[in-house]
């Protein structure tokens, strides 16, 4: 959570020449006491293809701060045409106003700034080289955008960085990944054992049903040739019978 929360920014003399001052009133809200200053920045960015021509044009300690709303205002200079390209001065631009706490930047808010010339004849023939005596800014300070980050805090400095572990517990935990490892390599062995332990009983079950099968399959041919048998008998004897001489007859 932020300690401290931005309210409203209230961006005065706007629209202005480019040369005037900048002047900004801030509202802020602290929920603790600090025990530094706040800083804050305005940073003018001179080319929208480098970051060489950007310019800081102020900065401000504010501070001690007290807990509740605080209001103050924030002035800085206008930013040095010499460096600025001479193809950016008059154009859309970008102002960046933030807010640090021990070097840590928690806020940070963006305004466009439009700078043109103030008659409809120079905007139509701009000049060569620019005059900047005719050239007024004005910053769209009804469409900020607004980005926070989470810092550490005066009692949130241990809990957002804890220290760095020891070697010992880095050794440490490499050897319980070992152990782990182990332990599941053996379990995976042991699953794999008992798997071909169920395959053989399997196939000795297989075995035993096929033998059983076969002694069913013999029993069977036996009771045919048994079955068999008398009938060949019984024809062998109609036909001995049928072989006899027939007994002479007395007369």
């Amino acid at each position: 959570m932020s300690i401290v929360s931005l309210l409203n920014v209230n961006v005065l003399n706007n629209p202005a020449r480019f040369t005037d001052p900048y002047e900004f009133e801030i509202t802020f809200e602290c929920l603790e006491p600090l025990r530094e200053d706040l800083e804050w920045k305005l940073v003018y960015v001179g080319s929208s293809t480098s970051s060489e021509h950007d310019q800081e044009l102020d900065s401000l300690l504010v501070g001690p701060v007290p807990v509740g709303v605080n209001k103050f205002l924030f002035t800085a200079d206008p930013p040095s045409p010499d460096l600025i390209p001479q193809s950016e001065l008059v154009s859309v631009t970008v102002m960046l106003l933030s807010c640090s706490y021990r070097e840590k930047e928690f806020v940070q808010v963006g305004y466009y700034v439009n700078n043109e010339y103030d008659t409809e004849e120079l905007r139509e023939n701009p000049p060569t080289r620019v005059v900047l005596d005719h050239v007024v800014r004005n910053i769209l300070a009804e469409k900020p955008r607004v980005t926070r980050f989470n810092i550490p805090w005066d009692n949130e400095a241990v809990d957002e960085y804890p220290p760095e572990q020891p070697d010992a517990d880095i050794d440490l935990e490499e050897e319980d990944e070992d152990v782990y490892g182990n332990e599941e390599e053996d379990a995976q062995d042991e699953l794999i054992d008992e798997e071909e332990a169920d395959e053989v009983e399997v196939e000795g079950e297989d075995e035993e049903e096929e033998e059983e099968e076969e002694e069913d399959d013999e029993e069977d041919d036996d009771e045919e040739v048994e079955t068999e048998e008398p009938e060949e008998e019984r024809e062998d004897a109609e036909d001995s019978q049928s072989a006899k001489p027939a007994e002479p007859t007395e007369s």
